[in-house]
């Protein structure tokens, strides 16, 4: 594999509640939460949620939106999630996740083989819809 120096800091997905986004992606992804306090308390824009030592998603309200100028019509990209987003696990993992989601009766794809990703075909995944809609693709490889 190539030795890249550039690396997916974060994902930004539009939530309609980020408290609740992030409880959803704490308890039922497994993903530490971040900022959750100071959201509430009103010191920052938006929480978010740890992916690795690297990668955060960022959970942002859809009120945000109004305040998203940094582009001409950055602003329209509010409630239009992106296609998916996608979580590369241990085999472990990866069980883990599938099991919590069925017992939080998260929406799932059935278990897929051979998707191609950044490391190549992965071994199994699989799709889990968010409760504001966006998707994620879980995977592992070999």
């Amino acid at each position: 594999m190539t030795n890249h120096t550039t690396r997916l800091d974060h994902v930004v997905l539009w939530v309609s509640d980020p408290v609740a986004a992030a409880r959803f992606y704490e308890n039922t992804v497994g993903l530490e939460p971040l900022r959750v306090a100071e959201f509430t308390e009103g010191k920052v824009s938006f929480p978010s949620v740890r992916v690795n030592d690297e990668t955060i998603l960022d959970l942002a309200p859809r009120t945000l939106a109004e305040r998203m100028n940094m582009l001409p019509g950055s602003a329209d990209s509010a409630g239009h999630p992106v296609n998916h987003v996608c979580l590369s696990l241990t085999a472990d993992g990866f069980d883990a996740l599938r099991r919590r989601l069925d017992e939080h009766g998260a929406p799932t794809s059935d278990i897929g083989h051979d998707s191609y990703g950044a490391r190549g075909p992965a071994t199994r995944n699989f799709y889990f819809r968010d409760p504001d809609g966006n998707i994620v693709e879980a995977r592992h490889y070999a």
